[in-house]
């Protein structure tokens, strides 16, 4: 018996003459459309289209039923469908005030190439930036390349922050990802984080352990935060997700939150040089490891880093400082002079304090971007000095660029 299984192994199937001459009819009307695999109970498209009445997202403005029936039976090779895409800006349909929101996340890299009729138009959109087959996106991490960002003004400047996402080839976003990418994503993040603490020595932490061991350097987590709940992020909570932090408290990295990584550099004295430094080598040095274990960041010529979020596409990269504009923040003309640096404002809990960062995320290079917020916040601080003063700040208001 156990001789003819041993045979068997060896030797394949006898196929049947029958099977032969009919096999490859019957693969011929296999459909390749992924949408296949699925049974879903849906109507049409058009008994299907969300209610957008009141959703104040990007994706309410563009979202129309021609666009929403050309995605409608198409489906990512992991199984994303367009409803998948627009669930976040439904359950959250964003703000009257405050930053826009695109009320979209992609669930995989290949959302942005099979529902390109729709990101591409959140993207022209929200970073007014065209994307096309012939754009490239270019990426600079020479941090010497950076003008300043370690003059402001400390009586203005209190506060800065770096943050870069990254997200890993062949893994779903966490919109969609299973349990079990998740575990595998913490374990590669693990092995890269402890070589990473060669250099920069940190720490690990599950988000059980938050509460307990972090509470005296700031970071408290007792239930998901309520955005990651709107978007859909939470599941299984806290299953796989962690936070890894440096003893001299100058980066973080969360693991498997709103996106695979996220790279947290915060200064409390406003240096944004020093805190752009910090995640260009330990970017790049996270990178190599990943690299070496054939997994790389998601990298698309004409996109970028690709990460879930269509507001953070090209660089990953959002530099901030926080701003106090007691006066500035109150003139008529702020929404322009924002709109002419290419930033944007967000209240923070203490009144006359504001958060400026860079809005537009592609197009342009991580030293570019970066400069962008260092001229503009310090333009800022001049201009609330003046108003401070009395005086009038037509002559300073930039060109727009």
């Amino acid at each position: 018996m156990w001789k003819r299984e041993k045979m068997w192994m060896i030797k394949p199937p006898t196929e049947h003459p029958k099977e032969s001459k009919y096999r490859p009819v019957l693969e011929s009307l296999v459909p390749r459309d992924p949408m296949s695999r699925f049974n879903l109970k849906r109507s049409s498209p058009k008994d299907e289209f969300p209610n957008l009445g009141g959703n104040r997202t990007l994706m309410g403005r563009i979202l129309n039923l021609h666009m929403y029936t050309r995605q409608f039976n198409r489906a990512t090779e992991s199984g994303v469908i367009f409803d998948d895409i627009i669930r976040p800006g439904l359950e959250d349909p964003g703000q009257s005030v405050g930053p826009k929101a695109v009320g979209c996340l992609a669930g995989d890299a290949q959302s942005y190439i099979l529902f390109c009729d729709f990101f591409d138009r959140i993207i022209e959109s929200y970073h007014g930036y065209k994307v096309t087959s012939d754009t490239i996106q270019e990426s600079d991490f020479n941090y010497d390349n950076l003008k300043g960002g370690d003059d402001f003004d400390q009586a203005y400047a209190l506060s800065c922050e770096v943050t870069v996402g990254r997200s890993i080839e062949d893994y779903s976003f966490p919109t969609h990802c299973s349990r079990g990418e998740r575990r595998q994503l913490l374990i590669l993040a693990k092995t890269a984080l402890e070589q990473l603490a060669e250099d920069l020595p940190g720490k690990l932490y599950s988000i059980d352990e938050l509460s307990q061991e972090t509470e005296d350097r700031g970071v408290v987590m007792d239930a998901p935060p309520s955005f990651l709940m709107k978007i859909g992020v939470a599941r299984d909570w806290p299953d796989a997700r962690a936070l890894w932090l440096s003893k001299d408290g100058t980066l973080a990295v969360w693991v498997n939150m709103e996106d695979h990584l996220k790279l947290v550099s915060y200064r409390s004295d406003a240096c944004l040089q020093e805190a752009f430094k910090t995640i260009c080598i330990n970017v790049l040095k996270m990178e190599a490891v990943y690299n070496k274990r054939k997994h790389p960041f998601i990298w698309k010529p004409h996109l970028g880093w690709v990460i879930s979020s269509p507001a953070e596409v090209g660089t990953g990269l959002k530099a901030s400082v926080t701003v106090k504009l007691l006066h500035l923040a109150e003139n008529k003309r702020m929404d322009d002079i924002l709109d002419r640096l290419r930033l944007q404002m967000e209240a923070t809990s203490c009144p006359g304090v504001y958060k400026i960062s860079n809005l537009q995320t592609i197009g342009l290079t991580e030293v570019v971007l970066t400069q962008l917020v260092v001229d503009g916040v310090k333009l800022l601080i001049r201009m609330e000095k003046r108003l401070k003063n009395n005086s009038g700040i037509e002559d300073l208001v930039p060109t727009r660029k």
